[in-house]
C-alpha cells in the first residue's frame, strides 16, 4: 500500500493499462457493506477482470473481488456482488454518451482511501489490439535498456 499525498492506494489494476488506451479518468465513491470496508483496509481486493457498467442512470462495478473479512461472523458479504458507484448526474450522462461508442468501456484503475473514504478511480478506455500491446512492450523495453546504459555510463 502506497501513500500519494492524502490518499492511501490499496489496489491497482495493472492489467488495465496493458489492455486499454486510457482516455479519461474519474474519481467515484463506492457503496460498500461494513465487512467489505474492513476487508479493503486489509488490502484484500482484486480489480483484475473488473469493469463498470451503466444501467439506467446508475453505474455499477462488476467482477470486483473483495475477499470476506477474516474476523467476521457468519454474516459476511458476497465477494463478487454488484457494487454501485457514486457519481454526479453530469458525469454519468457523459459516461453514457462515450461508452456507447464502439470499443469503449469503463474500467477501474485503482482503489484508495481518501480521508478514510474508499474511492475508485475509473477510466473511459478503448481496447488495444495485439499489435498495439507488442508495440508498447518494445517501447518499454527500449526505455529500460536506455536507462540501464545511461546508469552504467555514469558509474
Amino acid at each position: 500500500m502506497k501513500k500519494d499525498g492524502d490518499q492511501k492506494v490499496i489496489a491497482v489494476n495493472k492489467k488495465a493499462s496493458h489492455d486499454y488506451f486510457i482516455q479519461e479518468r474519474l474519481e467515484a465513491g463506492i457503496v460498500l457493506q461494513g465487512t467489505e470496508v474492513k476487508s479493503i483496509r486489509e488490502g484484500k481486493i482484486n480489480l483484475k477482470d473488473s469493469y463498470a457498467k451503466v444501467e439506467g442512470n446508475e453505474v455499477f462495478l462488476l467482477n470486483c473481488h473483495i475477499s470476506p473479512y477474516s474476523h467476521s461472523s457468519l454474516f459476511n458479504h458476497d465477494p463478487l456482488r454488484k457494487r454501485k458507484l457514486l457519481l454526479k448526474k453530469r458525469q454519468i450522462s457523459k459516461l453514457i454518451g462515450k461508452a456507447i461508442e464502439k470499443g469503449q468501456t469503463v474500467v477501474p484503475l485503482k482503489v484508495y482511501l481518501k480521508r478514510n473514504f474508499v474511492k475508485v478511480e475509473i477510466a473511459l478506455a478503448m481496447g488495444k489490439k495485439l499489435y498495439d500491446k507488442r508495440e508498447d512492450m518494445k517501447r518499454k523495453d527500449g526505455e529500460k535498456q536506455m536507462a540501464q546504459a545511461f546508469k552504467a555510463r555514469l558509474q
